[in-house]
C-alpha cells in the first residue's frame, strides 16, 4: 500500500512540473470530439467526458501492467 501512495505521489509531482513548465503538452484536454463545452455570455459549462474515458483506460491499462 506504501509503495502505491509512493508511485502515485511521484506521478502526481512529475504531471504538475509538466503542466507548469510545459503547458501545451496538455492542450489536446478538453478538446477531443465528445467534450462537451457549452458557452453563452457571462455562463460557461464544461464536461470532458471523452478525455476522462481516455484517462481512465490508460490508468487502468497501467494498472494491470504494474500489478502482474
Amino acid at each position: 500500500m506504501s509503495r502505491w501512495l509512493i508511485v502515485t505521489g511521484i506521478i502526481l509531482l512529475i504531471v504538475g512540473v509538466l503542466m507548469h513548465f510545459a503547458p501545451w503538452l496538455f492542450n489536446w484536454f478538453g478538446r477531443l470530439p465528445g467534450d462537451i463545452r457549452i458557452e453563452s455570455g457571462r455562463t460557461r459549462f464544461y464536461f470532458p467526458i471523452v478525455s476522462m474515458i481516455i484517462i481512465s483506460l490508460v490508468l487502468s491499462l497501467l494498472v494491470n501492467f504494474f500489478r502482474r
